[in-house]
């Protein structure tokens, strides 16, 4: 196994040679006519064959092959050894049995002597031990024999032919990389560079300017506070209590509704539909009211700061002139959105004091009459009559056990009085009785009326009623009298803080920002649709 990189450079200093060598064995059968002719293989395998019982030779030969092929030979090994068999005219059955018969003989297939002895120039096998040769063996320089091709052989070695294959697979790729590199320049030019020359053109030489007039507002409350109830009123910033109004203004401004009176009052449409507006920006005359409130979002822009409160607006058109006069009359009609919200909101809240309070009343005047209609069927003062059958029962049963007593006393008498027994005892019996009624009047109905126990439970609860209607009532007014002042402090109105003031230079279109937005804009679709391309491709090829 040390041998394999001796092994590897004989091979390549012989396809030096292969074409030399090629023409000698070509030669061969000419000049070796007389030359006594090898045994065939067939023959000596079917000699080797024949008998139908093995011997003990042949299974250690077939044990010494097996153990060969443990050895883990390479293919290059095995077919070297083959040849060398073949050189001492041996007729091997195949690879292994070629290693297993030199080694018989005491030749090593792997030796590097024996290996150089293959590169003989005369080609002629040599005899095994024991055995006639063939051909004498000649050791001196040959001749060159007349009619043998003599000049250098055109084939290249191998490494100059990797060499060159490398140098063309490198041409390739590099040609490959140029033609996609190209490739890839044409479509960035076609997808990405291309439009971003269209809208820089569009924005600056095309596009109409159009002036923006901004302006600042917020709402503030009368009372400075906010909506809050009792000593948090003061705790509440200004900008937090109005924070509501300031979004529904906002939501107004930006509604069709502010766009179809702006129209009526200083013809919005009729400004945008101009024929020296740019075709992308201008509105069509005949174009819907849809249409036209997409236009008055782009053109109106208006944002609310929570932290602050204030209004931003921002409105744009052709005109600077015009642009003032847009943003004053939204400004108006925030004006009077902020007054019909408060004046909503502060009848609302009496309003509902008020309702509040009537339905206190009535909660009041019911509680009242049922306990009227309770006192006026059962008893005035059921707690009073229980008092009184809770005396009386104390009473009898006092007696009562006076009498068990005196009858205990006559029955342990030797010679009881009958009489008095039997009085006694008609006497216990009544007073049973007695407080048998008693008790069945506090828990038991009769004469088609409830106990005492159930007549003083209603009555009580018609006044435990009666004192929640008080107190509701009582939080009733006390609310009514609170919402009538809040009413009057919840006044809201609009304050300008920055005037709208017309422009004297345009501010849109932003020529330089929107062609590089627009750069980005198409160099992001092109990389998207490229990235999925490219999964498509590899996974259709996977």
């Amino acid at each position: 196994m040390t041998m394999k990189p001796k092994v590897r450079k004989f091979r390549i200093k012989r396809s030096a040679t292969s074409s030399a060598q090629q023409q000698e064995r070509a030669a061969e059968p000419r000049e070796g006519a007389n030359r006594p002719a090898a045994p065939p293989r067939a023959a000596e395998a079917e000699e080797a064959r024949t008998g139908e019982v093995s011997s003990p030779q042949e299974v250690s030969t077939g044990q010494s092959i097996d153990e060969i092929r443990q050895e883990g030979l390479t293919g290059r090994q095995l077919r070297m050894a083959r040849r060398v068999a073949q050189k001492h005219g041996l007729a091997p059955t195949s690879d292994f049995d070629a290693v297993r018969l030199l080694r018989e003989r005491g030749i090593d297939p792997f030796k590097r002597g024996t290996i150089l002895e293959l590169v003989t120039t005369d080609g002629a096998p040599r005899a095994a031990k024991g055995r006639e040769v063939a051909a004498p063996m000649v050791q001196l320089p040959q001749t060159v024999p007349a009619g043998r091709q003599t000049l250098p052989s055109t084939e290249l070695s191998p490494a100059d032919r990797r060499s060159e294959e490398i140098m063309r697979i490198q041409r390739d790729i590099g040609k490959r990389r140029r033609r996609k590199l190209m490739l890839l320049f044409s479509r960035l030019m076609a997808f990405v560079m291309l439009p971003t020359l269209v809208a820089g053109y569009y924005y600056y030489v095309i596009a109409t300017p159009m002036y923006s007039t901004k302006s600042e507002f917020l709402i503030l409350s009368a009372d400075g506070g906010g909506g809050g109830a009792g000593g948090l009123r003061g705790l509440i910033p200004s900008q937090f209590a109005t924070g509501q109004d300031a979004i529904a203004t906002q939501s107004y401004l930006l509604s069709k509704d502010a766009m179809l009176r702006l129209d009526d009052d200083v013809g919005f449409r009729n400004h945008f539909s101009e024929p020296w507006i740019d075709p992308i920006q201008r509105l069509s005359p005949d174009a819907s009211n849809e249409e036209a409130f997409k236009v008055y979002k782009k053109f109106v822009k208006i944002g609310y700061d929570p932290t602050e409160g204030v209004l931003r607006m921002e409105v744009s058109s052709a005109d600077p002139e015009l642009s003032a006069v847009f943003s004053e009359k939204l400004i108006e009609y925030a004006e009077e959105r902020v007054d019909e919200l408060s004046r909503r909101k502060r009848q609302d809240a009496v309003l509902s004091a008020t309702e509040n309070l009537e339905e206190a009343k009535n909660e009041r005047r019911a509680a009242q009459q049922r306990m009227v209609a309770l006192q006026e069927s059962s008893v005035l003062d059921p707690e009073g009559e229980i008092a009184n059958v809770r005396q009386l029962i104390a009473n009898v049963e006092l007696q009562l056990q006076e009498k068990q007593l005196a009858l205990q006393t006559q029955n342990n008498n030797a010679r009881p009085n009958r009489a008095k027994v039997q009085a006694l005892t008609s006497e216990i019996e009544v007073l049973q009785a007695e407080l048998s009624k008693q008790r069945a009047r506090l828990t038991e109905a009769h004469e088609g009326q409830s106990s005492l126990a159930s007549q003083t439970a209603d009555i009580q609860m018609a006044q435990a009623d009666l004192a929640t209607a008080d107190l509701v009532l009582q939080a009733a007014l006390e609310n009514q009298r609170q919402s009538q002042i809040e009413a009057n402090k919840q006044v809201r109105y609009l304050t300008v803080s920055v005037r709208p003031v017309p422009s004297e230079d345009p501010s849109y279109p932003r020529a330089f920002e929107n062609t590089i937005l627009a750069f980005l804009i198409f160099a992001g679709i092109y990389l998207m649709i490229s990235l999925t391309s490219s999964i498509l491709r590899e996974q259709v090829s996977s």
